[in-house]
C-alpha cells in the first residue's frame, strides 16, 4: 500500500467516525459490492465514458452525411 493510499484511508476513516451505525453498515455493503464487480465491467464503463456511438456506416459515409447536412447562409453585416 502506497503512502497516498494510506493517507486516503486515514482521511476517510476520520470522516466515517461521525456516521451512525446504520450509515456505516450501508457503506460497508456498498464497498463490498464494489469489490465484487469484475474488471471487465470496469473496462466497459471506462470505454463507455468516451461518448462514442456504434454505427454500421463506414467513416466515409458518416463524413459524407455530416457534410451534406451542413447549411450555410450568407449574412451581411453592416458596420
Amino acid at each position: 500500500m502506497t503512502f497516498t493510499e494510506k493517507h486516503i484511508i486515514e482521511t476517510y476513516s476520520g470522516m466515517f467516525e461521525g456516521l451512525n451505525n446504520t450509515s456505516k453498515i450501508e457503506l460497508i455493503e456498498r464497498l463490498s459490492k464494489s469489490l465484487k464487480k469484475s474488471e471487465k465491467a470496469k473496462d466497459n464503463n471506462f470505454y463507455k465514458s468516451f461518448g462514442a456511438f456504434a454505427s454500421e456506416k463506414s467513416a466515409e459515409e458518416i463524413i459524407a452525411d455530416i457534410r451534406s447536412g451542413r447549411k450555410f447562409r450568407k449574412k451581411e453585416f453592416s458596420l
